[in-house]
């Protein structure tokens, strides 16, 4: 049996993964922060796929926890084949703030832990010659969105950097890059989404469709819908000062009234 870890397995993306890696026979181990919403999303996958599912929890901005996650994704004796690192949230804190906090922790979870457990998983599957390690970025890392796109143009070029290491390996890394999807990120994160054209949304499963099929053709960098593909062409070809226009516009429209 093939097993596939996921971080932030219990929602929005991570789910849709977890439910399509399920249905393809993988065996998951789900790694999440509220450990009521692992067991409960466990107990559904198994009796939905009859795949084994093993539970960490685990809060990524802690280093500890990391550690042990870090050390599962490593284990040769269950070995793991394909990492999501998909734990994430919205962030839209000022850059200029004196408290730095949320952006201490959005750093932790979407840029150490990522750091770290690829590197983990790098190092195991590259052993093994055969492993796939996705990460999820964002379109959002192609503009400049404040700290969210500073840390989403990281994770995707760090990708990039990590595929390049990895050639001839046998391990495919793949940054997964979509624009906006239906999942409860953007109502957490207070982000107000009236203004987005409903032609440029998208919903989970086909996210995780496209990616996986990237995956298998070996892309290094995945854009979910022809839309977004068509949009990021632009926004890698377009003066800078162009796209920072552009994305002062959408920080105008997209933050929900303050309370």
């Amino acid at each position: 049996m093939t097993t596939a870890l996921i971080t932030g397995g219990t929602s929005g993306i991570g789910l849709a993964f977890a439910h399509r890696l399920a249905r393809e026979g993988y065996d998951l181990v789900l790694v999440a922060r509220d450990a009521e919403r692992l067991e409960r999303t466990a107990q559904q996958l198994r009796a939905d796929s009859g795949v084994s599912v093993e539970t960490l929890q685990a809060d990524l901005a802690d280093r500890s926890d990391v550690a042990r996650v870090a050390e599962r994704v490593s284990s040769d004796d269950d070995p793991v084949d394909m990492l999501v690192n998909n734990a994430g949230f919205g962030l839209h804190a000022p850059l200029a703030s004196t408290n730095t906090s949320v952006h201490e922790v959005a750093i932790d979870v979407m840029c150490r832990a990522v750091l770290v457990l690829g590197g983990a998983a790098a190092q195991a599957m590259a052993s093994r010659r055969h492993g796939t390690i996705i990460n999820l970025s964002s379109t959002a890392g192609y503009v400049t969105l404040g700290g969210y796109s500073a840390i989403k143009a990281w994770v995707t070029v760090y990708s990039e950097g990590l595929a390049v290491e990895l050639r001839d390996t046998g391990v495919q890394v793949t940054a997964l890059c979509p624009g906006w999807v239906h999942t409860e990120f953007h109502q957490r994160a207070g982000l107000s989404t009236s203004s987005i054209p409903s032609l440029l949304w998208t919903n989970a499963d086909h996210v995780v469709d496209i990616c996986l099929r990237d995956v298998r053709r070996g892309k290094v960098i995945s854009i979910p819908t022809r839309r977004f593909r068509f949009l990021m062409w632009w926004a890698r070809h377009l003066p800078r000062s162009a796209i920072r226009a552009v994305s002062a516009r959408l920080v105008s429209r997209r933050r929900s009234p303050l309370p």
